[in-house]
């Protein structure tokens, strides 16, 4: 497989692009429909925050997953992620733009702390974010906004005007993430029944006892999606977290144990995978604000 170019800075971007000397050092708008299609370029580590929202098909990998671009949607990398395209021709028929952000420019702004709890530059590609034309609209201002205030604007209030309309961005796409988990009941709840199943199968098999309690990437791995995007989809239809979901799945076996067997606790906390009997009093307790052998009394 061919070796990733790496991209560290806006004028690297702009001399892998065949473009003329950037307008600001430290953030850049391309619009894809203007760029030669022939790039020559199959993969690249951008250690830029990138920002793209597309039209036109355009089959982009992410890891292992691969998706279709055939229609607005928007995707986020943080500094340090692989980028690879199918082939290393930009499509004919490719539309949108990409926002380059160098973690420099955000140095001592709101955002350099902040731009880390938004979720979504954890997602994969195929957990991009579909847009509505009104919400793609108000998106693409926002964008107009940032590239005219660079282009034309450098001044002591430059800056912080361009980090608003980036809070604003990223506070928008917080949202319409948000909606989309609503409104795509019927994957995203194929997603919550996949999750109780695959947490009833392990808790019903040995892997409790030989490999202890499954963790979050186990989880997600399985579910074939990234751990931050089941986390934000859980937490957003739920209220609790994959962690959380795990436990509650621990704390109904347990409860399960205590109330229809005579296993002792020690023997109950091996069985779901604890090394000591102490963890897994602690944690029942934290749960239900009973210890096992007050849950266990209140059934003789």
């Amino acid at each position: 497989m061919e070796k990733p170019i790496r991209i560290k800075t806006i004028s690297d971007l702009h001399k892998l692009m065949g473009l003329p000397k950037p307008h600001h050092p430290l953030i850049e708008i391309i619009d894809l429909s203007k760029q030669k299609k022939d790039t020559g370029i199959f993969a690249v580590i951008f250690d830029l925050y990138v920002i793209t929202l597309k039209r036109g098909y355009n089959k982009l990998f992410y890891g292992q997953q691969q998706y279709d671009f055939d229609e607005g949607v928007m995707a986020f990398l943080s500094p340090g992620q692989i980028l690879r395209g199918e082939s290393d021709n930009i499509p004919e028929n490719i539309d949108g733009w990409m926002l380059f952000i160098h973690p420099d420019f955000l140095w001592n702004t709101s955002l350099a702390k902040k731009i880390k709890q938004y979720d979504f530059f954890g997602y994969t590609t195929n957990e991009a974010l579909f847009l509505s034309d009104k919400e793609e609209t108000m998106i693409n201002g926002i964008v107009e906004n940032i590239k005219n205030e660079y282009q034309t604007n450098i001044d002591r209030f430059s800056q912080d005007i361009i980090i608003s309309h980036l809070e604003t961005l990223l506070n928008y796409s917080e949202r319409f993430y948000q909606r989309q988990f609503i409104t795509r009941k019927k994957t995203n709840h194929q997603i919550l029944d996949r999750l109780e199943i695959l947490l009833s199968d392990y808790f019903n098999s040995d892997d409790l006892i030989s490999k202890g309690l499954p963790t979050v990437q186990y989880i997600s791995d399985h579910l074939n999606v990234s751990p931050t995007y089941l986390r934000s989809l859980l937490k957003t239809l739920t209220g609790l977290n994959t962690q959380q979901h795990i436990h509650e799945k621990l704390i109904e076996k347990a409860k399960e144990k205590l109330s229809t067997t005579d296993l002792t606790i020690s023997e109950i906390a091996y069985e779901l995978g604890f090394e000591h009997m102490q963890s897994f009093s602690k944690l029942f307790k934290e749960k239900t604000n009973q210890s096992p052998l007050a849950f266990r009394a209140s059934f003789n």
